[in-house]
């Protein structure tokens, strides 16, 4: 299906252009999201009729969008979740967890703006692209923790899941429970050997 775009859609063009993408993308982003219209002719006429306006709203949000990106840009955030040793949370943060988080920080950005493409599921620094404006992208650090103090800790580079290596006394200690679980599992058989040989004895005897 050919479409004409009436903003900037990444991978695909500018204003303007004419575009063939598949029906589906068409039929469930571009045009319900009002980023395209069908490329008839009535529509091509139409939108040489609209272009100015479009591009006049377009430099507007691009300039509003240029203001936000200037504070948000690089900014890390902390979010606070239960999870396992390991790291694992006990849940996820998701992309309307993040606008959330911005809004209540004073940023106008919806979730749909927030490139998450997977949800996160472990604690860490995590680097999430924002689309602010179809021509401008930021990026924020979200640092998910178990508690302040180990966000400040990751913060500084630490590895928080990081386990402690056995020792010289740790190995010491499997050693002698290999060793003593060996002399367990041989020495009934050596008694059996000694039982037999003495019950031969007796029978020759």
């Amino acid at each position: 299906m050919e479409v004409i775009l009436l903003e900037r859609v990444a991978k695909l063009g500018q204003m303007g252009d004419v575009v063939r993408v598949k029906e589906g993308f068409a039929r469930n982003y571009l045009l319900p999201k009002g980023k395209a219209l069908r490329a008839t002719q009535a529509n091509k006429t139409k939108f040489e009729s609209i272009k100015v306006d479009l591009q006049a709203r377009n430099l507007a949000s691009k300039t509003e969008a240029d203001k936000i990106g200037v504070k948000l840009d690089g900014k890390s955030f902390v979010v606070l979740r239960q999870a396992s040793g390991t790291g694992q949370l006990y849940g996820s943060v998701s992309p309307r967890d993040l606008a959330t988080i911005l809004v209540d920080n004073g940023f106008a950005v919806d979730r749909n703006q927030i490139a998450l493409n997977v949800a996160i599921k472990t604690i860490g620094m995590h680097k999430v692209p924002v689309l602010l404006h179809p021509e401008l992208e930021v990026t924020i650090a979200i640092n998910v923790a178990r508690s302040a103090d180990e966000a400040e800790r990751l913060a500084r580079g630490e590895d928080v899941t990081v386990r402690r290596e056995p020792g010289a006394e740790d190995e010491a200690q499997a050693a002698a429970t290999l060793a003593a679980a060996a002399e367990a599992v041989f020495e009934p058989k050596a008694d059996e050997t000694q039982q037999q040989g003495d019950s031969g004895g007796e029978a020759k005897a």
